[in-house]
């Protein structure tokens, strides 16, 4: 797992910036209305959506904003066009790269993300062609002054799968997406705030980047990719350089 950590962080801090410029605003409101329309607007109820509000809320949406998103999906209006897809593909030297989407479009979103795939020298696989290689889990970090032994005691007690410390002293804590909601509660009572949290696809063995070219290849599709509109998230086994990482920042 040797460089997620960094690379983690990096998404985390582009995906703030893109949020002061509004250009995820639009995704966000997407996922709040679809997750209230399916489990409903109580987010004691519905981790999905406490989920949702977690990440709109880290991104500075306003609590109206967000209560107009769950109104609209309760009320089952927009929110019944609305289509999950997931693509697969692979990206330069053959990196694994999942994308999922919200849309009310099909025919649309496949064309918009084959056209990144092939701008940005990949290819579109057929399904299931990389998704085996993810496993859905719940993933807390938090800074190495926390201490990885108090994390660890009060993640384990919560029910927590696993604990690392990376290279860069990052502690992250990895849960079921069951179990996220309740370890994730529990570490802020013990008083451990998570730098980003969040449940996502994670892959189980990582490719390893030392080509700086081909590392700005692999960034240049995964950002093509989260412009889109339809697309809510993007997940890649990409595992870059150190250095390269640096260079990319």
């Amino acid at each position: 797992m040797a460089g997620h950590s960094k690379w983690a962080n990096i998404k985390h801090r582009k995906a703030a910036q893109d949020a002061k410029k509004g250009k995820i605003f639009t995704k966000l409101i997407r996922e709040l209305t679809v997750a209230a329309q399916q489990g409903g607007g109580e987010p004691d109820d519905n981790p999905l959506l406490r989920t949702a509000m977690d990440k709109a809320l880290a991104s500075n949406m306003t609590k109206d904003t967000i209560q107009r998103a769950i109104d609209r999906g309760v009320g089952n209006n927009d929110a019944d066009n609305m289509e999950e897809l997931s693509y697969e593909g692979y990206g330069p030297a053959g990196v694994a790269i999942l994308v999922e989407c919200l849309t009310d479009n099909r025919n649309r979103t496949a064309s918009d993300v084959r056209h990144a795939f092939n701008k940005q020298d990949g290819n579109l696989g057929t399904s299931g062609s990389v998704a085996f290689l993810f496993n859905t889990q719940g993933r807390m970090s938090f800074p190495a002054e926390c201490g990885e032994e108090a994390i660890m005691e009060a993640s384990l007690e919560a029910g927590a799968e696993d604990v690392v410390t990376h290279d860069d002293g990052i502690i992250e804590v990895v849960s079921s997406p069951q179990d996220f909601t309740a370890v994730k509660d529990a570490l802020i009572a013990a008083g451990f705030e998570p730098e980003s949290a969040e449940v996502g696809k994670y892959p189980e063995t990582y490719s390893s980047i030392a080509d700086a070219d081909i590392a700005k290849k692999v960034v240049k599709l995964i950002d093509m990719l989260e412009d889109l509109d339809d697309v809510q998230n993007v997940y890649t086994n990409a595992d870059f350089d150190e250095d390269i990482l640096e260079q990319l920042e």
